[in-house]
């Protein structure tokens, strides 16, 4: 089955909705696809080889400036959902990632999220150029944006 992907090349992060997700209206609550994505980020950092520790080791981290949730449909208790990430820019202090949540069993499509980074200096929390090994890093799985119309 081909999932509905609005770009090419996700790195995909795949959970269980636990009832702790589950708000009073019965769904999974806003707040927690946030957490979700910042997961699936981290998840996707790890993967290409930056750890917590390179991020403490440089002095450098990425904090989240702006984010735009689109939420589509809801998610419930014990569904499979399917997080999938793009870097789709990386520039001197910030990186832009586009976010897509799929929910496994019926490919329906639950929110689109972009998220903008700044990088920081940890010990002042000022802006600071993106070290280069950040760069390289992200910078080496660009993903051009599609029109998703």
């Amino acid at each position: 089955m081909v999932k509905p992907w609005d770009l090419p090349n996700p790195f995909v992060f795949d959970l269980a909705v636990d009832n702790a997700d589950i708000d009073e209206l019965g769904h999974v609550n806003h707040s927690v696809y946030v957490k979700w994505l910042e997961h699936c980020a981290w998840s996707h950092s790890l993967s290409l080889g930056i750890t917590l520790a390179d991020y403490r080791r440089l002095d450098r981290g990425m904090a989240v400036v702006r984010n735009e949730v689109d939420y589509l449909a809801s998610a419930y208790e014990g569904e499979r959902l399917l997080i999938a990430t793009w870097i789709v820019s990386v520039q001197r202090i910030t990186l832009v990632r586009h976010f897509q949540v799929i929910r496994a069993a019926d490919m329906c499509v639950l929110l689109r999220a972009i998220t903008t980074f700044a990088c920081v200096e940890l010990s002042t929390g000022k802006p600071r150029r993106m070290p280069e090994e950040f760069a390289t890093s992200f910078g080496g799985v660009i993903v051009a944006e599609v029109s998703n119309t």
